[in-house]
């Protein structure tokens, strides 16, 4: 792809990766008036929150790059998945107090984290390669943090509320798993070209310019919110 077709795509996806986190429309109409338990609404919501989710398909998408075995596949995922499990719960129950656009811009920021890793960016730059489960998990807890602050701001009631949120994280964790197997086979199928292993510096390099373009477009918003 030329430079100036990489150039018009990323421009596209500028308002599609804004969109990320966001629960708008009819779901967020649902959200708002949830009085009781809604079991498989929320966990509808989230699988579908999830797999519209750019900014968590980007940065799955980084974890599982390189990845060949299943054991590590399952082993960084799942750590993925307890930390945003573990912020989504608790920071709606307790409230983060958070600002939704700062918390997106640092999510875009771990996309560029995990590429640049990819890259071998921080071996080459620092000559340290840091703990990559400990990072995986880190940014869970933030991706984690960004679901439970769209949630927190719809100010759910407190009928049902624990039942909900489980049910909606249930939905997400299905959702991800759903992605992840369509992201793997991507992979698999792109790994059997030969050109694959040429086209792994421009591919992270993509995930980098998007994370940032993300990053950019989450901190203007807040800018303009102020």
């Amino acid at each position: 792809m030329t430079a100036p077709r990489s150039s018009l795509l990323l421009l596209a996806l500028i308002p599609a990766l804004g969109m990320a986190h966001t629960i708008g429309g009819a779901d967020a109409q649902f959200v708002r008036g949830a009085d009781g338990a809604a079991i498989a609404p929320f966990m509808y919501l989230g699988a579908k929150h999830m797999v519209t989710g750019f900014d968590h398909l980007l940065y799955l998408a980084g974890i599982v790059f390189f990845l060949t075995r299943a054991r590590d596949l399952i082993a960084l995922v799942s750590l993925f998945a307890l930390g945003h499990s573990i912020t989504l719960v608790s920071g709606v129950l307790l409230g983060t107090g958070l600002n939704s656009h700062l918390v997106d811009a640092v999510i875009g920021l771990s996309i560029v984290y995990k590429a640049f890793e990819n890259l071998n960016g921080f071996e080459a730059a620092f000559g340290v390669r840091p703990p990559v489960g400990f990072a995986v998990f880190a940014f869970g807890l933030c991706h984690g943090l960004g679901l439970a602050t769209k949630l927190e701001a719809f100010q759910i009631t407190g009928n049902g509320l624990l039942t909900n949120l489980i049910s909606f994280n249930v939905g997400v964790e299905f959702g991800q798993l759903v992605a992840l197997g369509c992201i793997v086979i991507a992979l698999l199928w792109w790994r059997r070209a030969a050109a694959f292993e040429r086209q792994t510096v421009v591919a992270n390099a993509v995930l980098m310019t998007l994370g940032f373009t993300l990053a950019g477009y989450q901190l203007l918003a807040y800018r303009a919110a102020l």
